[in-house]
Formats: structure tokens, sequence, C-alpha cells
């Protein structure tokens, strides 16, 4: 074989396995959102209510507030950072599952408000004020009065219907829809004093 075909053939290896190496690595392109109806908004916000009630009633000792989500979902506390997830950790979250439901004997309940719903690839996300009116004039404590931060959600359209993926419960100073992926209370840790000041 002449050197010219000799090189010939090495430049044309090279191409091809440089073009190879591209086609591998080249970005895809993102996936769009998904097209929401009228009734996934709809639904979307009876999750929102149904949350709220079963949450305040402890509905079937927790479970039921437990079945708004995925088998694999995931509530969030964003000021510790603390994660309860699966249907046996949610129903625990809140007050059930043997812990004898102690939220439906405290002047608490939740009122969510202001959702704003976008829709994503996989599904929509959500976020939300959380609101604590208290009961006949009264409240559990300064923290559970009033405005409370609120909720960033993520939901996904089941075969019984749309369903929390994770809901985080954002505390001030961070907001719902910006949550940095960081509690609050790291974020105090790391003596960041304009994220950690409430």
């Amino acid at each position: 074989m002449s050197i010219d075909r000799l090189c010939l053939s090495a430049c044309l290896a090279v191409a091809i396995s440089a073009t190879a190496f591209a086609q591998q690595h080249e970005t895809r392109p993102a996936k769009p959102a998904m097209q929401l109806t009228a009734l996934d908004y709809i639904e979307i916000e009876q999750l929102n209510r149904k949350y709220a009630w079963a949450l305040d009633n402890c509905g079937n000792d927790g479970f039921e507030y437990a079945d708004l989500y995925t088998p694999d979902g995931a509530f969030i506390d964003g000021d510790t950072g603390k994660r309860w997830q699966g249907r046996e950790q949610l129903a625990e979250a809140a007050g059930g599952n043997g812990k004898g439901c102690p939220f439906t004997r405290m002047p608490l309940s939740h009122v969510v408000t202001n959702l704003v719903i976008e829709p994503t690839a996989d599904g929509a996300k959500g976020k939300s004020y959380l609101v604590y009116p208290g009961k006949n004039g009264q409240v559990v404590d300064a923290q559970h009065s009033g405005h409370d931060g609120g909720y960033q959600d993520l939901y996904v359209k089941t075969a019984d219907g749309w369903r929390y993926k994770q809901r985080i419960h954002v505390f001030p100073p961070q907001l719902p829809g910006a949550y940095s992926g960081v509690p609050n209370a790291e974020l105090k840790a790391k003596g960041d004093p304009a994220k950690s000041e409430h």
C-alpha cells in the first residue's frame, strides 16, 4: 500500500471515529412540557384541597394523606431537611400510622392558597402559600399562626389521577418555587446571613 493511501486510510479512520464520538455525546433536545388540560389543572387544585383535609383530620390514620403521593413520593421539611418517603413514613408525617393523630387535637388547620401550576416534561410543578388560620381564635404557637412560607411541588399523573411526587414545605426567607435545595438550618450553619435571617 502506498504512503498516500495509508495516510488517506488513517485520516478517514480518525474522521469516522470523531464523528461517532460527537454523535454519542451530542446534547439531546429537551423533552417538551406536557400539554395540561383544564381538567388537569382542576384535578391538581383538588389534590391540594384534599391535602389540607387529609392532614388536618388524619383520615384513615394518616394513610388518606399518604395516598395523595406516588408510592415513592416524598415530603421534605425545608427548614431542617428532614424527609418522609413512602406510604408508611408519609402517614407518620400526618401524625398517623400509630402516632395517635395529635394534630386533630390542636388548634391547627392548613390553608393552601395562591397556587400556581406549570407544566413540565414529566407532569407539572406548583408553588403555593401556606396559612395557619387557627381555630376559634386559638393558635398552636407563633410559628403556626398566619402565613408560614408555602409549598413547592412536583406532580405526576398516575392511573389513579394526579399525585405528589414531591412536596417541600419551604420556610422563610426562602420562597416556594425558588427553594435552593439547601434547608434553612444548613444555611444558618454556614453563616450566610443573607439567606438565614428570618
